[in-house]
């Protein structure tokens, strides 16, 4: 039984960006609808929307009839105004909602779920500080390992920390008190620590705050910093295992080393800047033989010559080559002997540098003595002077 015209108007509010009107058919819809407008669309199964205004008719009067609801669409200006977006992105909603996450406890692992436990250590950044690339990147790569296996139901942990960086925070440290008309030398090592810990507690949360504005979704709670006990006990108990195997060992090396924080520093710390020189060249005269006879040494450094235990040639350099195996007089030494030797980590070239790796690996293959001829203030004592 059909019920011809018969219909049933909705009006809704859809965020639609115009009124429209939406007819739903009980049958198949009308060979021809949209009097008006003529802009109809066909939606399975039985839907007819146009994007006409409301004053289009949407139907007329068709044979086949039937049972049709009409739905008015409000246009989006009624029910949603148009609000304008702000030129630059507010974060502001990013920091409530991840507070709101951390105080709900939905970084921290579920160890009442089944599965093999996935872990992430951090990479303690310096605590002394703040973020760069390379945090960013670290952080978005290990953020989304971990929420993967959080989501996939895993007990997940994703552990973060900073690192003391001593050196860094050692200056900042000596900064501080030098404002309060304090120096380092006049502390103890344990009050100089905790020193160092009352400037932590005070200033080393920019770097973790700027963590957590990332999004990072570590387990706070479990926050370590490398001067606590646990990971120094851990850090002690790494160096002697290593020792007891062999390998580590304490040795005499040429280090970069800074006079004012008295320690050795790392070659990834170090600034390297060019500087105008002079190229010194020193006669060094070999031993038992006619004063002709002696081997250049060019140098921006003459004030090493006091430090200097052996004259390294390349085997196949025919200047120098017929020295060795004998020796050679250190200037300024009162006479001090040293070594002539070869080796091919030396250049052939006029003016042969030479760098800390060098300098080591000659000590060590040719096993040969080591002058301390600076003292740890970087100055040289009257000794070697002459004084």
């Amino acid at each position: 039984m059909a019920f011809p015209h018969t219909s049933m108007s909705l009006r809704l509010a859809l965020p639609l960006p115009f009124p429209t009107s939406l007819v739903w058919w009980r049958n198949s819809p009308p060979s021809s609808v949209c009097n008006t407008c003529l802009k109809v669309f066909a939606l399975p199964p039985r839907f007819l929307y146009c994007i006409g205004r409301e004053s289009c008719q949407l139907w007329r009067h068709s044979a086949l009839g039937g049972l049709r609801m009409r739905f008015t669409v409000a246009g989006a200006q009624e029910r949603f105004p148009l609000v304008e977006f702000p030129k630059n992105f507010d974060f502001s909603a990013e920091e409530r909602i991840y507070n709101w996450w951390e105080s709900q406890g939905y970084f921290k692992p579920n160890l009442h779920k089944e599965g093999q436990p996935f872990v992430v250590s951090m990479p303690p950044p310096n605590v002394t500080g703040a973020l760069h690339m390379g945090h960013a990147m670290f952080v978005t790569l290990e953020d989304i390992m971990t929420r993967y296996w959080r989501m996939r139901g895993r007990p997940t942990l994703w552990i973060p920390g900073t690192d003391h960086a001593g050196i860094a925070t050692q200056l900042v440290v000596e900064k501080m008190l030098a404002a309060q008309g304090l120096k380092r030398e006049e502390l103890s090592r344990e009050e100089f620590v905790e020193k160092v810990w009352e400037w932590k507690k005070k200033f080393g949360g920019t770097i973790t705050n700027q963590l957590r504005r990332l999004g990072a979704s570590c387990d706070w709670t479990r926050e370590h910093f490398t001067l606590d006990e646990q990971l120094s006990e851990a850090v002690v108990e790494a160096f002697v295992r290593l020792h007891d195997k062999g390998l580590v060992y304490r040795g005499n090396y040429m280090v970069n080393w800074s006079p004012n924080l008295q320690t050795a520093v790392s070659d990834l710390e170090v600034e390297y800047t060019e500087e105008p020189g002079t190229l010194y060249y020193i006669r060094y005269p070999v031993a038992a033989s006619t004063s002709d006879n002696f081997l250049p040494v060019a140098t921006t450094r003459p004030e090493t010559i006091f430090g200097d235990t052996a004259i390294a040639v390349h085997p196949e350099d025919g200047r120098y080559s017929k020295y060795v195996g004998k020796k050679a007089i250190v200037p300024m030494s009162g006479g001090r002997e040293i070594p002539i030797i070869s080796d091919e980590v030396i250049t052939c070239e006029e003016i042969p540098f030479q760098d800390i790796s060098e300098s080591n690996w000659l000590s060590v293959t040719k096993t040969l003595p080591s002058i301390h001829f600076y003292n740890l203030d970087n100055h040289i004592p009257f000794i070697f002077l002459g004084a």
